[in-house]
């Protein structure tokens, strides 16, 4: 006989407390589950029931032996739902929440992708600068940038965007171009609101040394489109991702500050709930991001 079938039956033969009951859940009859339940107990050559007229109890073997072909028979559903859930065509609606910035200007681009790709999924993506409570809220799937929190969450790295100074080229002739982090505090600094750090900056020295500089700036703003913007017209010094500076450095508009000094690198992670087996949608959607981004350095971010 089959030693699954077996196991199961003796485990619903305990579990409901007698032979009636435990054939129902299986399907089978009466009889049919004591013939695999003698046939486990001849096999391992000991007696796993007590059986009087009133009831059916397991003995102390049995117990133990319960125990243990529980376990067996959850492992075995779940390698099956592992099976029927690779196999699963992705389907239906993905909530998404992604920082406004990153979410334009990258994260748009691969679901626009992805979309092509899985025709029967849809998704909607809500862009925020906060970090949201993904299960609380009844988000799918989280894009976070920079240092993650210890939570129930799992996170896959999708790729780095380094942390970079600048200012115009008209700010820094009128101002003078800093030399040093100390010099940060003889200029305007126009600061980030959601940092986690609050109301500094921590840099690193040439040397790695970390180095706290106090933001009192002119302007503060929690999107970083709009604090580049300021930055361009040449009110002070901004502290934003690569890919969000990317384009105006490369145009001009901007000046890299302090660009000896030690690189900061910030990851860009999918954050989405703990489980073994995540929906063919989620799971597709991961994957996609991550063979999107793969290979791409932390100054890789076309505009």
């Amino acid at each position: 006989m089959d030693r699954l079938t077996e196991m199961e039956a003796f485990v619903r033969v305990v579990d409901h407390g007698g032979f009636t009951e435990a054939a129902r859940q299986m399907g089978l009859s009466k009889s049919a589950v004591s013939k695999h339940v003698s046939a486990l107990e001849k096999r391992l050559a000991v007696r796993l029931l007590t059986r009087t007229t009133r009831r059916v109890s397991p003995t102390e073997l049995g117990l133990a032996y319960y125990d243990r072909a529980r376990a067996v028979l959850e492992d075995a559903a779940e390698a099956d739902s592992m099976v029927t859930a690779m196999q699963a065509t992705p389907r239906g609606s993905l909530r998404i929440s992604a920082p406004v910035s990153f979410g334009i200007g990258q994260i748009s681009r691969a679901v626009a992708r992805f979309l092509e790709a899985y025709p029967q999924v849809e998704v909607n993506m809500v862009l925020d600068d906060r970090f949201v409570e993904l299960l609380a809220e009844g988000f799918d799937l989280a894009i976070r940038i920079g240092v993650l929190e210890d939570s129930t969450l799992k996170a896959r790295k999708l790729a780095e965007t380094r942390l970079l100074l600048a200012a115009s080229p008209a700010y820094l002739a009128e101002r003078g171009v800093p030399q040093s982090i100390d010099d940060l505090n003889d200029h305007c600094l126009l600061h980030y609101s959601n940092l986690s750090t609050g109301n500094f900056w921590r840099l690193r020295g040439r040397g790695g040394a970390e180095r706290q500089i106090r933001v009192g700036g002119r302007f503060t703003a929690n999107n970083g489109e709009s604090l580049r913007k300021v930055a361009e017209a040449g009110i002070g010094v901004v502290m934003l991702p690569s890919f969000i500076l990317g384009d105006a450095l490369r145009a001009g508009r901007l000046v890299e500050v302090l660009p000896d000094r030690e690189p900061v690198l910030l990851g860009i992670h999918a954050l989405y709930p703990q489980g073994p087996f995540p929906q063919p949608k989620l799971r597709a959607f991961v994957d996609f991001l991550a063979e999107h981004f793969r290979g791409a350095g932390p100054d890789d971010w076309p505009a």
